[in-house]
């Protein structure tokens, strides 16, 4: 009797030494979700990890949960100045006065003062770093005239770019009833800001000077860490409230891989960090990203009927890559042109005519629309009759 109570006690003190152990593995390895697959970011409401490149979802939980962002709302404040820059109606040194009411904005802020001017690059720094509550406002007003005129063209992008879980209601993320967004919409709109390339140049930033030559100069550090301490990463755009708390939107690019990380309702900072940073590790280890065509190269000719041109080269504009998993064979890997039937003139610059589409083998992997890359106007009937006397001469 004694020998088997001594075995009891026994079993159960090497049961208890080995809890922690066992927990604390538990806490480092990624988990696995009831769906079999798994978890990378456990501690998170809402989570997903896309390819910037194709617009691929790696991997996602509760991705279409509609969930205050809190100040990831400011990718699209900067999605939209970005392309005010882009189309001209601003300059990086045009000043921007601060109104009396973005100089009231609470929470973040780069501590504008009503009447200060200050120049849209250096706003830029005060969003992207600082996450200033108050530059937003002040480039909401900047762009659109108001506030509410700026949210009223945020929600049109929004819907322009499929973001079926969001609604805007203010350009800073401040706590507002009707204010929502999914870690779905975030990675699209981030993906969509990361077409403009340069702006990584502010938000990989980790720390820089505002009013430099003043004598108040204003040292921003980028409250998104992984800047600084992850191989690759150059932003984006961080957030917290006591409703949302702490979100990320981040990106970072290995080789020619750059993958968005988003993570919502993450309890600390830590853990927002820890997660995305295992994001990427599994991106990285997992994938990667196997060119089409290149940027620059010829994808075919298209012929358009009753054109002022009756042919139009069509060039990539930007390279056109797959996500592959590593090991992956790509022998039998192909693409092919497919033009939309019986082009007619007009032709607008942009429109849709037609999808390149790769396969492996007979299966596809991936369909991008070819856009016509100039406008092709309608030939007058001159045009189109000598263009036939011409045809019979040959």
């Amino acid at each position: 009797m004694k020998r088997s109570v001594a075995s009891l006690i026994a079993v159960i003190m090497t049961c208890t030494l080995l809890l922690p152990a066992a927990a604390l593995a538990e806490e480092k390895a990624p988990q696995q979700q009831s769906t079999g697959t798994i978890d990378l970011a456990p501690s998170a409401r809402s989570s997903i990890l896309m390819d910037a490149d194709t617009g691929t979802v790696i991997y996602e939980k509760n991705s279409h949960d509609r969930l205050p962002p809190a100040s990831i709302t400011k990718i699209m404040t900067l999605l939209l100045v970005m392309e005010a820059l882009d189309e001209g109606k601003i300059k990086l040194n045009d000043m921007v006065r601060t109104s009396e009411y973005a100089a009231s904005m609470g929470g973040s802020q780069i501590f504008l003062e009503e009447g200060e001017e200050m120049s849209v690059e250096d706003m830029i720094k005060g969003i992207a770093l600082a996450s200033g509550n108050d530059a937003s406002v002040a480039m909401a007003e900047k762009l659109a005239g108001t506030e509410s005129q700026f949210v009223a063209m945020m929600n049109e992008k929004a819907k322009e770019l499929g973001m079926h879980d969001t609604q805007f209601v203010n350009p800073n993320g401040l706590p507002v009833e009707g204010h929502y967004s999914s870690a779905h919409d975030i990675a699209v709109m981030s993906r969509e800001l990361l077409k403009h390339s340069e702006v990584t140049k502010y938000t990989g930033l980790y720390q820089d000077y505002l009013r430099k030559s003043s004598e108040k100069p204003f040292w921003l550090v980028n409250t998104n860490k992984l800047v600084r301490f992850y191989s690759g990463a150059d932003g984006l755009k961080t957030g917290f409230t006591s409703e949302a708390k702490y979100c990320l939107s981040a990106t970072a690019k290995r080789d020619d891989m750059r993958v968005i990380a988003v993570v919502m309702g993450e309890p600390t900072t830590k853990h927002r960090n820890n997660e995305v940073s295992q994001m990427f590790d599994y991106a990285f280890a997992q994938y990667m990203n196997y060119p089409i065509v290149g940027e620059g190269d010829p994808i075919g000719m298209a012929r358009i009927e009753k054109g002022m041109e009756s042919e139009l080269e069509l060039i990539a504009e930007k390279p056109y890559s797959i996500l592959l998993k590593k090991g992956t064979p790509t022998a039998d890997i192909r693409h092919e042109l497919k033009l939309n039937d019986q082009l007619k003139a007009p032709i607008q610059e942009g429109q849709s005519i037609g999808k390149l589409i790769v396969y492996q083998g007979d299966q596809v992997l991936k369909e991008y629309d070819v856009a016509a890359p100039k406008k092709i106007d309608k030939a007058s009937w001159w045009k189109l009759l000598g263009r036939a006397a011409g045809g019979l001469f040959r």
